[in-house]
């Protein structure tokens, strides 16, 4: 499951909660296209009970990793393989 989000294939994962759905909704929309990021994009998230703050700390901890991706990219950081 984890290689097929990390891959942007998120979507053909089975069993994921409405919950997990939203999250990858919101972080690939937010990632890709941050710039078309509207009200209504949120709304599966407050439907899931995410107040405000909650929706903020999304958008801080998608911005992070998309900032720490690119900072590693950017000096050419590979990750560990895992033994």
């Amino acid at each position: 499951m984890e290689a097929a989000i990390a891959e942007g294939r998120w979507r053909e994962v089975e069993g994921l909660s409405p919950r997990e759905i939203a999250l990858c909704t919101i972080a690939e929309k937010l990632s890709a296209t941050p710039s078309r990021m509207m009200e209504q994009d949120w709304q599966p998230l407050r439907d899931l009970g995410f107040s405000d703050q909650a929706c903020l700390e999304v958008a801080h901890l998608v911005g992070l990793f998309n900032y720490f991706t690119r900072l590693a990219d950017g000096f050419g950081l590979k990750p560990d393989e895992i033994p």
